[in-house]
């Protein structure tokens, strides 16, 4: 297994996924690919659920069933083929396109000739002899059909309310986010498209404070696909601009709803994405932000000092201005060092995120994903107050009935009993927070609070009552995933 791949037993899941939903092997490779961090040629071979021996074997058979000769392979041949290092000849990878029933190009083994209308790609390939090479074409028609049954999972998933997240719609999340960074690599569009864009960007980061993470997410897939269309050209600079803020805000309110999901994996990808439109833009500001919402993923699933980097990074590229970012950042900073005891350092960054805030002229539209407003201040005040040991009013007013802001102050309030050794006081009170929580609202960020409470009680006290409830409830907790 090559460094960065995920086990076979990723690829194991993604062969039962296939085989319970009647995918094809194509759609199976892609899954594997996709997810698994393995060359396209590798993912061929794991989706049958091959090793590299029976791959062999099978291709030795191939050859003797088709009376196609010597197959000229061996288990290291391939693995440096499927590793990239080391290109089969001609003959090899026609002989790997049977095996598999393929083409050059579904192998990772074409080259790539798109003309700069992105109209029609040319793929040459050698011939079998190995002097002749032949042609094809895969034209953008092609490539549309993907992107249609793309967004007709995602509408199927968003219509129905889907709140399981199904491996193949794991796998789509990502090529998305594969789809869109290669795009941002490579103009028309219309005032009225931008205007439209930018409504509906507004329209997602209003909706996303009480919505819930995976419908959502599945609806922020469509509009990306959308936008990834729009940015395959390069646009004049002030469409681009717009484009990329777009695509920055976009990726940002998807790392937040994986986040939330607990794929810590695919939320630092779409952070990742989010970082490299906006640093391409060159906007500062849009910069900081970034890495102001980034900090929060190590908060809650990672180490707290890369939360402190990456909020200090965003105070630095924010400046000397008051923004949302530089307050975020402060304020992150603030609740993250509060939690690894240096209290001093969190005050003076707690007073800096008010200072901060104070001197921010009014920006209108508070309840927006990504606005530092005086509610979002006034949480993470809470929490680092928390944190410090204080006695707080942990009372919020949240702008709408699911916000998940509330529970998770519970849930650090009760953190704080059980530290202090009120047992049970904490349990009841992490009982009332998950209970607060509907089921589309019911994701990891919330459950794994409750079950690193839960570890914190010590074993002699698990037969009092308010514990077993606890347990009992966690246990019934139906997660979104």
């Amino acid at each position: 297994m090559a460094r960065g791949e995920h086990s076979p037993a990723c690829a194991r899941r993604w062969r039962e996924q296939a085989v319970a939903h009647r995918w094809t092997p194509w759609q199976t490779t892609q899954a594997v690919h996709g997810c698994c961090g393995v060359s396209l040629l590798k993912a061929h071979r794991l989706a049958r659920g091959w090793s590299a021996r029976q791959a062999v074997q099978e291709m030795e058979e191939l050859c003797r069933r088709q009376g196609l000769g010597e197959a000229r392979a061996s288990i290291d041949l391939l693995n440096a083929w499927e590793n990239n290092r080391a290109r089969p000849r001609p003959q090899s990878i026609e002989l790997l396109a049977r095996l598999y029933r393929a083409n050059a190009v579904r192998l990772g083994l074409a080259g790539d000739y798109c003309d700069d209308d992105g109209q029609e790609k040319i793929v040459v390939v050698a011939g079998a002899d190995g002097r002749a090479p032949y042609r094809t074409a895969e034209r953008a028609d092609e490539r549309a059909g993907d992107d249609m049954e793309r967004r007709a999972l995602f509408h199927h998933a968003l219509l129905g309310s889907r709140f399981s997240m199904s491996g193949r719609l794991l796998a789509e999340i990502e090529r998305t986010r594969q789809d869109l960074d290669r795009t941002l690599a490579v103009a028309t569009v219309s005032e009225e498209q931008l205007d439209r864009l930018d409504e509906q960007v507004l329209r997602y980061r209003r909706e996303y404070i009480t919505s819930a993470p995976l419908p959502m997410l599945y609806g922020l897939m469509l509009e990306l696909s959308d936008v990834r269309v729009l940015v395959a050209a390069r646009q004049p600079a002030v469409a681009q601009r717009r484009l990329l803020s777009a695509t920055v805000m976009l990726s940002l309110l998807a790392a937040d709803a994986l986040m939330k999901l607990g794929d810590t994996r695919q939320a630092h990808a779409w952070y990742d994405t989010a970082r490299t439109a906006s640093d391409d833009m060159g906007d500062l500001r849009l910069r900081a932000l970034v890495r102001a919402q980034q900090a929060m993923l190590p908060y809650y699933y990672g180490e707290l000092a890369d939360t402190v980097r990456l909020a200090r990074e965003a105070r630095a590229l924010a400046g000397s201005a008051p923004s949302s970012p530089a307050a975020l950042g402060a304020a992150a900073e603030a609740r993250a060092l509060a939690r690894m005891g240096e209290h001093k350092a969190a005050r003076v960054a707690l007073a800096e995120a008010e200072r901060i805030f104070a001197k921010m002229p009014p920006e209108g539209h508070d309840h927006l994903a990504f606005r530092f407003s005086e509610r979002r201040l006034q949480f993470y005040r809470i929490g680092t107050l928390i944190e410090l040991g204080e006695e707080v009013d942990g009372t919020l007013g949240p702008p709408g009935p699911y916000a998940i802001d509330p529970v998770l102050i519970l849930l650090d309030q009760a953190a704080q009993l059980a530290r202090g050794g009120k047992v049970e006081d904490a349990c009841q009170l992490a009982e009332k927070a998950l209970l607060q929580v509907p089921l589309e609202h019911r994701t990891s960020i919330v459950l794994n609070r409750v079950r690193a409470l839960l570890e914190e009680v010590p074993p002699a006290r698990h037969r009092a009552v308010a514990v077993r409830r606890l347990m009992d409830l966690l246990a019934d907790a139906t997660p979104v995933t």
